[in-house]
């Protein structure tokens, strides 16, 4: 599943492609077909991002809210010229968005629905604060604190809840949690709150590098670089290799069904 700031990249991309300009919304797959109508020929206002969900927010006050989930992916076709023509779409395109220049092909997401300016707003109360979107006076940051405060569940747990903090996946979980030396099996409501700002102040920085970069990176020394794949990280799939800090061999261990990463040694 795409973690934040894919999410993020794909909405910048939007808006580079399709803002400010009259958008062809269809469904060559048909489940989409109805609510396609409902915002096919509008200007596309704005393409946002909240964690892991894009808001494609059109002039007649409707809203598109895509979530990609695990199988979910986009596909571009950028035309040469202006008599160039658009591809035939390929296998299951839920939605093609398109205009004289571009098209953007969706498959397979878990959530895409046209919704109004309500559901919008009821959708945005229930998400964490997102790292990557503005924090006015550290208002974000308190949000974030605040709810992971109010539970006992581990800070492992909470970091994956995307009602604590928007856009945090299991790599981010994982180098977040390493970074910090924060064991993930530690309350919540038992983290001292500068640690908890640190943490949030950490994502920020690391989300930043995965919107410039494409790529998810959280070894400082690497920031400039494009490292292989293998090398990016402190312990994400790396179980039984040792620490590159301290030597210990990194664990691994199943929590709420997901893969989790640590290490005993710098996160005791």
């Amino acid at each position: 599943m795409p973690e934040g700031h894919t999410v993020h990249r794909t909405a910048n991309e939007f808006n580079e492609l399709f803002s400010g300009k009259p958008l062809e919304v269809v469904s060559p797959q048909g489940r989409f077909a109805d609510s396609a109508k409902l915002i096919s020929g509008r200007t596309l206002v704005s393409a946002r991002a909240i964690g892991k969900q894009m808001f494609l927010v059109f002039d007649n006050d409707l809203t598109l809210r895509i979530h990609l989930g695990i199988y979910g992916k986009w596909n571009y076709h950028r035309l040469s010229s202006p008599d160039a023509l658009l591809p035939e779409p390929v296998g299951q395109v839920r939605a093609r968005f398109s205009n004289l220049s571009a098209a953007a092909d969706l498959r397979g997401p878990t959530v895409c629905e046209v919704i109004t300016q309500d559901e919008v707003a009821a959708v945005e109360r229930r998400l964490g604060p997102d790292p990557l979107n503005p924090n006015p006076k550290n208002q974000e940051a308190e949000r974030f604190i605040e709810r992971v405060l109010k539970s006992r569940t581990s800070i492992g747990l909470q970091l994956m809840n995307q009602d604590v903090i928007a856009g945090i996946g299991n790599v981010y979980r994982a180098e977040l949690l390493f970074r910090a030396g924060i064991s993930p099996h530690v309350p919540g409501n038992s983290v001292p709150r500068e640690q908890l700002q640190a943490i949030w102040d950490d994502s920020v920085k690391l989300l930043k590098v995965g919107v410039a970069t494409g790529v998810m990176i959280t070894r400082d020394e690497l920031f400039k670089k494009r490292p292989k794949k293998a090398d990016r990280y402190f312990t994400y799939k790396r179980e039984g290799l040792p620490c590159r800090v301290c030597g210990t061999n990194i664990s691994i261990e199943l929590l709420a069904a997901r893969k989790l990463y640590w290490c005993a040694g710098c996160q005791s």
